[in-house]
């Protein structure tokens, strides 16, 4: 906080992030898979990656290195009875869900 505003500095910086406008843009598949694919090279976001091609500014913070998936309830069901586990173990079903995903990238190897 300062004596200018009665708000912290981070929440005048989410506030300013929260003006910005997503853009979305529908291209072939072609074009997307290559911009995805430099993105992945060089490590950042595809939405990192186009400001680059547009030699827009990019965040420095470092991002979580992270993959994501949404899961419905039937989505724990179901993996629930894959992994004899019940339902609502959702902490341990995302264990088993990671060693998958390892398993995976091993395999692949």
């Amino acid at each position: 906080m300062s004596k200018d505003h009665p708000f912290p500095e981070k929440w005048l910086q989410n506030q300013k992030a929260a003006k910005a406008t997503q853009v979305a843009f529908d291209l072939d598949e072609r074009f997307q898979y290559s911009i995805r694919k430099a993105a992945l090279d060089r490590g950042v976001s595809p939405s990192d990656q186009i400001r680059m091609i547009l030699g827009l500014n990019v965040a420095k913070r470092p991002k979580r290195p992270r993959l994501t998936v949404s899961l419905n309830n039937e989505d724990y069901v179901q993996l629930a009875a894959k992994y004899d586990l019940p339902a609502d173990a959702q902490l341990e079903i995302k264990k088993r869900v990671l060693e998958d995903l390892i398993g995976f990238v091993e395999n692949k190897s």
